[in-house]
């Protein structure tokens, strides 16, 4: 198994430009991914998300590192990263949101990588690399779920 790199395409009934929003506001993110969301969408702004009560000793808060803020056609950022450092290639994974124009709609293509570059042991990294797959599975979908109820409301 590579382990190296998820990548999905994912077609969304909205333009770019709101897809974008979608990806990039803490606003739209805590209503498909976080529990919630604190970061400005500028290239080199740090933040955080959270999953979970952020008040509960389990809350799971993530930093994370805007890399590449370009409206509408691509957001990033690094995460999974110890928050006393500065996310780089060797410590951090890569989320990439790519949206290109698709008819009415976006086509959305999604990788996230930097999985073998974290030096993590086989068993850590295989476990890592499951539970980002079954997560992006789980959320992306509910992406697409929330910029349809949102074009939709008048």
């Amino acid at each position: 198994m590579e382990n190296g790199s998820i990548e999905r395409e994912i077609h969304i009934d909205a333009r770019p430009d709101v897809v974008y929003e979608v990806v990039s506001k803490p606003e739209h993110l805590r209503e498909w991914w976080p529990d919630e969301a604190e970061l400005e969408p500028v290239p080199g702004a740090t933040g955080v998300i959270t999953f979970g009560d952020r008040n509960s000793p389990d809350a799971n808060v993530v930093p994370v590192t805007v890399i590449d803020a370009d409206p509408p056609r691509r957001f990033s950022f690094r995460w999974v990263y110890d928050q006393a450092e500065a996310a780089t290639p060797a410590n951090s994974l890569l989320v990439v949101f790519e949206l290109i124009p698709s008819g009415a709609g976006t086509l959305l293509r999604f990788t996230e990588t930097g999985f073998r570059e974290k030096g993590w042991e086989a068993a850590v990294l295989e476990e890592q690399y499951r539970e980002h797959v079954t997560g992006w599975d789980h959320f992306l979908p509910r992406l697409v779920t929330y910029v349809a109820r949102l074009v939709s409301t008048p």
